[in-house]
């Protein structure tokens, strides 16, 4: 998949980060595959075993991390003790939120992008951007700084010229492709939005 999202990247122009359990980092990096982590901890070196070390994961290769997908909430200080851990190595830092309350408490930290996500629609046939374009529009508005990434039920390219307009700058996407299909030619339907 990771080579696929490669493939696509490289034809449309469209940056695509594949983002991998931990365990596979080092191999699609060593590729030469961009890879951002599924989470990382807030921790440092020392007795933290089963925690997934930042500088561990930027070493491996990935440029980034997702933190607090729905599969892995996390209490906002948390996040924002975390994303001071990814400045100290480097790694770009994408957070998910359920609503704009959450979202905006989220932002004082700083993250490189805000991801919008209702967990509801999460796996779904119905896209966030046709069930809420009026919170995304607003959650865009109020979100200062910060790209914002909206996510959830994203199938078909109609989905991201609507978020587009909606003011979105990149999307989440899995199920729509990883279930797909042909997952190359789905990655090239979506890629076409952007166009």
């Amino acid at each position: 998949m990771a080579k696929i999202c490669e493939e696509v990247e490289k034809e449309t122009g469209i940056s695509i980060i594949p983002i991998v359990q931990v365990a596979d980092i080092f191999r699609l990096a060593s590729l030469g595959l961009k890879v951002w982590a599924q989470h990382i901890d807030d921790v440092e070196f020392g007795p933290n075993t089963g925690k997934i070390l930042p500088e561990a994961v930027f070493a491996a290769g990935a440029g980034g991390t997702i933190l607090s997908h729905s599969e892995n909430k996390l209490p906002t200080e948390v996040i924002g003790e975390t994303i001071k851990r990814c400045r100290e190595t480097e790694l770009r830092v994408l957070v998910c939120c359920e609503s704009p309350e959450e979202g905006k408490e989220i932002a004082k930290f700083k993250p490189d992008f805000l991801a919008y996500e209702p967990p509801e629609l999460i796996g779904g046939d119905v896209s966030v951007s046709s069930a809420k374009p009026g919170v995304i529009k607003d959650f865009v508005r109020e979100i200062k700084n910060i790209p914002v990434v909206i996510g959830a039920g994203i199938h078909h390219q109609e989905d991201i010229k609507k978020g587009l307009l909606l003011g979105a700058a990149g999307f989440l996407v899995s199920s729509g492709v990883v279930l797909a299909r042909n997952q190359k030619q789905k990655l090239l339907e979506l890629a076409g939005g952007f166009q």
